[in-house]
């Protein structure tokens, strides 16, 4: 039976790459720069990113929290304490979206857009509002400001611009709560109001009195909510984070597992650099057919999973997901030989370099049976002026769509590309290699790559033969040289293998040596 039927797909991949040249003094100075340097960079934005996340969550976070993170020492103790803090907001635990975590930087990306003005608007005093409480009930809006009549005071006055924010109901603050902006500088910025005539402009109208501005409430009230006490424990209230939803963690425990009947299955991401400085990471899952549970369905043997994953900054916030129910099908007289093989499930989504964490559940839809992973990844930041590689993918099929559209599953370019994840092959089986070269020079006389490469096989360090690339029918472009072949593997007896890519570019004499280790069993 052909295994392509237990193959899920990929995204169609189209890489944009780009490629540029740079003088001799530059390709020195970048020739110079020492492997450790990219990394270092990555880290050092990951370790600013979660030192301040405190602030990011400055409205809502309580102060023992903030003082319990302060002391934090690791980036891991960071993921976990910010991971644990959303789990205890979320309103929904037995669904896999945080809807509160979500809402939170929904409104603060509504704030930026509203309420910027001079600084961004979360940091405004209607932003950190908004991001408490949301959207109010009603809003009263004087944008001109100008004469008003206020409902409950006698006569009228001249105001500056102010919006009024009506609430039916604040948990920890009150009912019927009323917070009043005020902007007196005409700069777009509104503050909290201390008062009801702080609006109000002096020498106009009924409040002519600055005296009357100065304190908290009104002390000639008609309304109670109006007093200075209350006006003072509203102001105190407002300040206060929101609850913690006590829900939050009710029955269930704070590592992220669904349940004791565990689906076992592997993640791996695949780099690929776009045009635009940003890169395509392909994500590989692949499961063990024989964990899953197959059901007659119109007489054919059908196994179903249920894919969903989140990626998510090194703050938890969203920036992708995808949700996927993926099917293996097999007869009756094949299911032995099904539930041998494994399924293989592609997503590729587009990223900037940084750090970044993917939470993947699987459940098989049969058994009920659920596995989850967390899988934090660093996506490179591909230099344009130097000898740069993509990933190197160990394949189970590399098959060339030169003469056919590039769409469909698994494909890189005009390549289907099936990752083989656990880098096991059984002998005779092929191991297929994939990868991108960037930044290549070009011998200016033959407009060939200028670039050996060399395809060396090991075992226990000792090399048992060597490939040359010819370049005949490579797959090249100005911006990158694509790179297949595939490895025999009937010569060789059971054991663990590496694969060398050795890379020399003649133009700048740069190397490069990517490998891979993989099982014939």
């Amino acid at each position: 039976m052909s295994r392509d039927r237990f193959v899920l797909g990929f995204a169609t991949l189209s890489l944009l790459l780009s490629l540029s040249a740079t003088n001799t003094r530059a390709q020195k100075q970048q020739t110079a720069r020492t492997p450790e340097d990219k990394p270092r960079k990555v880290k050092t934005e990951s370790d600013k990113a979660l030192k301040e996340w405190a602030k990011e969550v400055g409205p809502i976070i309580t102060e023992a929290e903030r003082t319990a993170y302060q002391k934090l020492q690791t980036n891991d103790e960071r993921e976990h304490f910010i991971e644990r803090f959303w789990d205890m907001r979320d309103p929904d635990p037995d669904t896999q979206e945080n809807e509160y975590k979500d809402e939170y930087y929904e409104r603060m990306t509504y704030a930026n857009e509203h309420f910027t003005s001079g600084k961004a608007g979360w940091l405004t005093d209607r932003g950190r509002i908004y991001l408490k409480w949301g959207k109010p009930d009603e809003i009263e809006t004087h944008p001109a400001g100008g004469s008003y009549q206020s409902a409950y005071t006698e006569g009228s006055s001249v105001t500056y611009p102010f919006e009024l924010w009506f609430y039916r109901h604040l948990p920890g603050v009150g009912s019927g709560v009323e917070v009043e902006f005020v902007d007196p500088s005409g700069s777009g910025e509104y503050r909290i109001a201390r008062n009801p005539f702080e609006k109000e402009v002096v020498g106009f109208g009924n409040n002519s009195n600055l005296a009357d501005r100065n304190g908290v409430g009104d002390p000639n009230y008609r309304r109670t909510q109006d007093s200075p006490f209350q006006v003072m424990e509203l102001l105190r209230n407002l300040e206060l984070p929101p609850p913690v939803n006590p829900g939050g963690l009710k029955g269930r425990s704070h590592t992220p597992v669904v349940d004791d009947n565990l689906l076992g299955f592997q993640v791996q991401p695949n780099y690929f650099r776009l045009a635009d400085g940003k890169v395509i990471v392909a994500f590989t899952i692949q499961a063990d057919n024989r964990e899953l549970v197959f059901n007659d369905s119109g007489g054919l043997q059908t196994a179903r999973l249920n894919i969903f994953a989140k990626v998510l900054t090194v703050t938890s916030a969203k920036v992708g997901a995808f949700e996927d129910v993926v099917e293996t099908t097999a007869t009756v007289n094949e299911l032995a030989e099904a539930r041998a093989r494994k399924s293989v499930y592609g997503k590729a989504v587009i990223l900037a370099p940084g750090r970044y964490r993917l939470d993947v559940t699987l459940r098989d839809v049969a058994s009920g049976a659920r596995g989850f992973q967390q899988l934090s990844f660093i996506v490179p930041k591909f230099e344009t002026t130097r000898l740069e590689t993509s990933s190197l993918v160990l394949a189970t099929r590399l098959e060339s769509l030169k003469d056919k559209p590039a769409v469909g599953p698994f494909m890189i370019g005009t390549t289907k590309v099936i990752p083989n994840i656990s880098a096991l092959y059984h002998r005779g089986d092929a191991v297929g290699l994939y990868l991108q070269v960037y930044n290549a020079g070009i011998d200016q006389t033959t407009l060939r790559p200028a670039v050996d490469v060399e395809y060396a096989l090991l075992q226990d360090g000792k090399e048992l033969s060597r490939q040359t690339e010819d370049w005949q029918g490579i797959g090249s472009t100005t911006e990158r040289l694509i790179l297949t072949r595939l490895i025999d593997t009937r010569g060789l007896a059971a054991g663990d293998y590496e694969i060398q890519i050795r890379i020399r570019d003649r133009v700048t004499g740069q190397c490069l040596s990517p490998s891979a280790k993989f099982k014939v069993e």
